[in-house]
């Protein structure tokens, strides 16, 4: 008898062992919506996501050079992407990962875009909007900003944050228009280039744009300038994770994810 016979003869065992169902891998999970270009913000998160918690991740075109108007194209985007996000299973939350790109298209679009993609009722987390709920978390009403991006986007920051009750008192960045070159900044550049920006009579020091690897110089900036960094990636995971439910504090990346 050959191969093909002997497999046209066997049937499938149904197993007795008994089961049941727990819902899935992981207690918390973040949905994440990122630009095609971005090499920093799963890296971060991975580095630090608790144990007992997962993130998703779909994609979204980026357009350089990186302009309000390139970063409004994102917005209609995001609903599709939200769709393929592990359809019709739990998440918790649902993160944008687009600092600029919230401030160009404003909270309440990137919201909206993302709950009609098949999730109404989800909450919604961006970098720039838990960036401010940071900062009131930690009683933080002025600011130095650092950026990697033109002048006209960030002055379109600079409004956006000065709008919602916080003091940009000096901005300092690379000044570049293109994400790919934002992400091959070196850490320890910005960890240089952070020192340089914070004004004394800041209360904090704010880094922009989930292109760059700022997370991981977050703990030795701190140590030198005597004040809470935060960046971009790490409110915007310090938000999804605490809207999950996770409660622990996170060791190894800043004052924020201790509290």
């Amino acid at each position: 008898m050959n191969t093909a016979t002997q497999l046209s003869d066997m049937t499938t065992a149904k197993v007795e062992t008994a089961y049941e169902s727990d819902g899935g891998p992981a207690k918390h999970r973040i949905g994440l919506v990122a630009l095609d270009s971005d090499v920093a913000t799963e890296r971060d998160f991975q580095a630090m996501l608790p144990s007992d918690s997962v993130f998703y991740t779909s994609r979204i075109h980026c357009f350089n050079p990186i302009t309000i108007e390139n970063l409004k194209k994102l917005g209609p985007q995001v609903s599709a992407a939200t769709e393929l996000l592990i359809p019709g299973q739990r998440l918790d939350v649902i993160a944008y990962s687009c600092t600029s790109g919230t401030v160009a298209l404003g909270y309440d679009e990137i919201a909206r875009q993302v709950r009609s993609g098949g999730r109404p009722d989800i909450e919604v987390v961006t970098p720039i909007n838990s960036a401010l709920k940071a900062m009131e978390q930690l009683g933080v009403r002025k600011i130095s900003l650092l950026t990697p991006y033109v002048d006209s986007v960030n002055q379109a920051m600079r409004a956006f944050i000065e709008k919602h009750g916080v003091k940009v008192l000096n901005m300092g960045s690379f000044c570049l228009d293109d994400d790919k070159e934002m992400a091959e900044l070196t850490p320890d550049a910005i960890h240089r280039a952070a020192i340089e920006v914070c004004a004394d009579e800041a209360d904090a020091l704010f880094i922009s744009c989930t292109a760059i690897r700022a997370v991981e110089i977050i703990e030795r900036t701190e140590q030198v300038l005597g004040k809470p960094v935060l960046s971009a990636i790490q409110t915007l995971f310090w938000q999804a994770i605490r809207a999950t439910g996770y409660t622990a504090p996170i060791e190894g990346y800043g004052t924020l994810m201790r509290q």
